[in-house]
């Protein structure tokens, strides 16, 4: 096993380990440990939210998460020899949930999907589906299975959520500036246009004193993806991916977490993949200069693994850029197109006995495929989504026989 440079305590809180990690991105928070390039290490990671959802059959703590927690990211770890300017190489060579435990921690033995409340971040079905619910899932070696979602079982493709190297404090403050802009065309939207710093339950690593206070007023929230990378949500990115991350700052620094057992592309419902703690192996490398070799400046680049399940049938639902609550035409609009192709696929899985809040936990948790599929005919923007038909142990193809409908149970709901 590869030397665990970053351990995690699930009894814990990240705030209570030895070595507690961060939930903000700032260029000054300590190195916790420092690797060779061509090192091997593990870091052990913790629920996104540190732990604030449990597996019970209400939603009550989704709604209630507080979002100033996540997301709970281990490191930052230093690559001796990394300057600005080189590329970052990072191999995922293994990653999966807590290892041969069972407990009240997401990933001991289980994990959740959430639908945020409207008035708590949302999701991409916000205005459809405005309140929270949540789906338990248990992990049978790759397989998930839930109670709040019978009749369906399907192997994940694990994958980190977010990780990514320090940004400079030149970066920091372009992207606090930006985002405090575009928070300010519409400063009273809910949910809010984007999340500028705040120093409420910041955790700066092991920076104490005056250093952890300025962290915490000026680090960025890790809630979209930047230049540094951060929060992909890609399903692809799973073992056996290489990714070129950007050095940005002396040692490189970097952090990670937010692991999932499984999502489908898009994780649609914001807390839409199954969230688990785990651990993830690395290899990294440097291409010193790497930056200006290759053009990469403002993105990571990776080569995706080649670890994922075969799926070969797929039921595919369409959306266009049309409003047809409204009848209202968008110019090539491919959010607006993908978000229709969801919702069609929602409304398709309500004929079988899921409810519309399963229907939507089912696409943010399974591996799905969202393509844009015509991006040049206008006026429509054409995106199409895949769902796997093998995941159902019942026929969800149409056919002369119609749908087979049953009582599928319920997703957890809030009191």
């Amino acid at each position: 096993m590869p030397e665990v440079v970053f351990s995690v305590d699930q009894t814990k809180s990240m705030r209570d380990q030895d070595t507690p990690g961060h939930n903000r991105w700032h260029p000054d928070i300590p190195v916790a440990a420092m690797v060779k390039p061509g090192a091997e290490f593990r870091m052990e990671c913790r629920d996104w939210t540190d732990c604030q959802v449990g597996n019970n059959d209400s939603a009550n703590d989704v709604r209630d998460i507080d979002l100033t927690i996540p997301h709970m990211l281990s490191g930052p770890i230093g690559v001796e020899g990394a300057e600005p300017g080189d590329l970052l190489v990072v191999d995922i060579l293994d990653l999966g949930p807590v290892p041969q435990q069972a407990g009240d921690a997401a990933g001991q033995g289980w994990g959740y999907t959430g639908i945020f409340a409207k008035a708590n971040g949302g999701g991409f079905l916000t205005d459809y589906f405005p309140d929270a619910y949540k789906a338990v899932w248990d992990f049978h070696g790759q397989q998930a299975v839930s109670r709040h979602l019978p009749g369906i079982r399907f192997t994940g493709i694990t994958h980190p959520g977010l990780f990514g190297t320090a940004p400079s404090a030149e970066l920091l403050g372009r992207w606090n500036a930006r985002e405090k802009a575009l928070i300010e065309t519409d400063p009273e939207r809910v949910p809010p246009l984007a999340v500028p710093p705040d120093p409420s339950h910041a955790l700066a690593g092991t920076a104490t004193g005056d250093l952890a206070t300025r962290i915490a007023a000026e680090g960025a929230r890790t809630v979209p993806a930047r230049e540094n990378g951060g929060n992909h949500d890609i399903k692809n990115f799973t073992r056996g991916s290489r990714v070129f991350y950007p050095v940005l700052v002396k040692d490189a620094k970097l952090s990670g977490g937010d692991l999932h057992f499984s999502q489908g592309d898009g994780e649609i419902t914001f807390c839409g993949a199954i969230e688990m703690g785990g651990f993830i192996d690395f290899h990294v490398d440097l291409i010193k200069g790497g930056m200006e070799k290759y053009g990469i400046s403002t993105n990571p680049v990776f080569m995706p693994g080649n670890v994922e399940p075969r799926y070969s049938d797929f039921l595919t639902f369409i959306g266009i850029s049309v409003d047809h609550d409204t009848d209202t035409n968008y110019y090539l609009d491919a959010t607006l197109a993908y978000r229709r192709a969801c919702l069609n696929a929602v409304e398709y899985f309500k004929k079988f006995g899921y409810s519309g809040e399963q229907a939507y936990l089912l696409l943010g948790s399974s591996p799905i495929e969202g393509r844009i599929s015509g991006i040049v005919d206008i006026p429509n923007a054409c995106c199409s989504l895949y769902v796997p038909t093998a995941m159902f142990d019942f026929d969800v193809r149409p056919s002369a026989a119609g749908p087979t409908r049953a009582d599928r149970g319920r997703a957890a709901l809030t009191s």
